[in-house]
Parts: C-alpha cells; structure tokens; sequence
C-alpha cells in the first residue's frame, strides 16, 4: 500500500527532536540576554544616580550662593568710606547717606546713597561704589565758591556761589579773593546768575583777581568792576580767549569803561 504525503523521518538515536532542541536553546538565549540587559542596566541606573546628585548638588549650591549675597550679613556692609571730602565733614556724609550697617552689599541701592548725599549744599558730585566684601566707598566733589552775595540788612547772611550759581554756604564775614555778585536776587534757576557766574568761571585767573564786584541786567549784559574802579563790560562767555587778549590790550589805555562785548570791535570811554 502506497502512502501518499511526506513520510516523517525517524529520529536518530541519541538525538532530541529538533522541536524540543530548538526550544531549550532559545531558552538559553533568552536567560543570557536577561543577564546582558541587567549587565548594561546598572551602569546606566549608577550613571542616572551621578547625574542626580549632581544635579542636586548644583542647586543646593546656587540657592547658598543666593543666600550668602542676598540675605546673609557675612557679605553686608561694615564700613563707609568717604573721598574728597574736606570742607564738608566726612561725618556729615555718612549721616547723609544712611548706609544700612551690615546689610548685604548687593541689596543696596547706591543711586539712592547717591541721591541723597547730593542733596547736600557743599557736594557737587557724588559717586557710590561697592569695595568687596564690605565696604561702601562715596566719592565727592565739593563745590568751589566762585563768588558771594550780601544779603544785606535784614537779610540771612552771607552767601557763597559756585560756577553754576547755586548758593550752598553762608558765612558770617565777606570772603577775600571773591568777587561780590549785584544782582536783584541769586539762584541756579536764574538765567542771569548764571550768565554772572559763567563768565566768572571763564575768565583768566589773572583778570579774576583783580575783580571786585560782577553784575548784569541780562544773561548777555555782564560786567564786572576792576580793583582799580575800572569797568569791564564782557557780554556773554562766548570767545573767552578773544575778549581776554583785547581787554589786556585796552587796559593798557586810559579810560573808565572797557568794552569787549564785540572783541572785533572794542571801545574805550
């Protein structure tokens, strides 16, 4: 009888069928790949755990960081120093700028400390600045009197006036060496105090001197008297130099007014 189909082959001796051979193999496989996967899935989980702690660490660094300049007094302010300062005491300075002691030198407003100290009469410029790790450091200017005013009888006193024309000191007696100003009233916001003190600023050193008294009706009217009773009438501040060479020139002239307010085309009467 003939069979029809594919006849199966019987298994040799000593060998396992393939089916159960092939099973236990790939069972291998799978325990050996179990064991690779765990091989390379430590490393990786320590790697993460590196990862973050340093992450961890960073932060824990930064928020310190923060602390320590922001909030803690380790890094505040523990000294004030002054610079330029002679006329207008250094204690005065302090007291007007009201640094906080100890308090953390980035948390300082130094505009603020600026503001106030130039609100001072005597300062004409202020600097602040931060000298690590705790030191304020305000720089000034003072202002230079270029002139005084009498306020006369009834009045508060003698006053002294900077280039810019601000008043920021009274005095008990007539300063020497200083021009005084004639003019109905003295202010920074008067156009013709400081055209008076302008041209005063200006001037040579030579002719300064010799000046007693300086006066105007007009920011482009200024004139100003000599020791000597002469009289200068210079105009505005504008060609400084021309007007000072024609005026040394004319001086040499006899004659009670000089006239340079046009250098090009001075007078003498």
């Amino acid at each position: 009888m003939t069979q029809t189909g594919e006849r199966r082959r019987p298994a040799e001796p000593g060998r396992r069928p393939r089916t159960e051979h092939a099973r236990r193999v790939k069972a291998r496989r799978g325990r050996r790949s179990v064991y690779d996967r765990r091989r390379t899935t430590r490393p990786a989980r320590h790697k993460e755990m590196r990862r973050r702690w340093v992450a961890l660490l960073s932060v824990l660094t930064v928020v310190a960081l923060v602390y320590l300049l922001w909030f803690s007094s380790m890094l505040g302010v523990r000294q004030v120093d002054v610079v330029g300062a002679s006329s207008v005491p250094a204690e005065q300075i302090r007291a007007a700028a009201a640094v906080p002691d100890q308090k953390p030198m980035l948390r300082l407003d130094t505009d603020d400390i600026r503001d106030q100290v130039a609100q001072m009469p005597g300062i004409a410029t202020v600097d602040v600045s931060r000298s690590w790790p705790s030191t304020i450091e305000i720089t000034v200017t003072e202002r230079a009197a270029i002139a005084f005013f009498d306020s006369g009888p009834g009045g508060d006193g003698i006053h002294l006036v900077d280039g810019g024309g601000v008043v920021f000191k009274t005095v008990k007696e007539r300063p020497a060496g200083l021009p005084e100003l004639k003019l109905p009233s003295v202010s920074a916001d008067d156009p013709v105090t400081r055209a008076v003190t302008g041209v005063l600023g200006v001037i040579p050193q030579q002719l300064l001197k010799q000046v007693t008294t300086a006066t105007a009706k007009t920011p482009g009217s200024v004139e100003f008297a000599l020791a000597d009773g002469k009289t200068v009438r210079w105009g505005t501040s504008a060609d400084t130099e021309r007007k000072a060479k024609v005026l040394a020139a004319l001086l040499t002239r006899e004659g009670k007014v000089y006239d340079v307010s046009a250098p090009d085309l001075p007078t003498v009467s």
